[in-house]
């Protein structure tokens, strides 16, 4: 199984907070990362998203259907997004567009074995992957970016 965890770009202050949209800045980041996904993804990919506005229209940049998973909202327990993307034992990959802290905790928990809370920039993305070998679960990192290293000249 792959996983891979999108964090939303960035977002207006204010609240309520579930209502917060994208700014400018925000549409253009996402919009770098969905094409960078999108090249990358396998047509069968499952997409859960958080309900909250922010990260809903930071989904929308892929063009692709998702589904609306409220184990991801602001706040969520990183074991309910995890059992929600049904790790390890889903086939095929999962992309889960979340929040901080939840996405960067379950990050640190998977590479790392222990909870931490581990920053994951905006509208970045990490993907991870969970394979077998010589029957034992390895769990590695294909791809850590954020949107700053797709813009033209890095």
């Amino acid at each position: 199984m792959d996983l891979i965890l999108w964090r939303h770009a960035d977002a207006e202050e204010g609240s309520p907070d579930h209502a917060r949209a994208l700014t400018d800045k925000g549409r253009q980041q996402a919009a770098l990362m969905a094409g960078w996904l999108k090249a990358r993804l396998p047509k069968d990919v499952r997409i859960l998203v958080s309900p909250a506005r922010r990260t809903q229209q930071t989904a929308q940049a892929l063009g692709i259907a998702y589904e609306t998973c409220e184990a991801l909202a602001p706040g969520s327990d990183t074991a309910e997004a995890l059992a929600a993307a049904n790790w390890p034992d889903a086939e095929g990959v999962v992309l889960v567009v979340g929040h901080q802290p939840t996405l960067g905790q379950i990050a640190a928990l998977l590479l790392s074995g222990a909870s931490a809370d581990w920053a994951i920039k905006k509208s970045g993305v990490w993907w991870l992957s969970n394979r077998a070998r010589e029957g034992e679960s390895q769990i590695m990192l294909e791809a850590a970016l954020a949107p700053n290293m797709l813009k033209k000249g890095k």
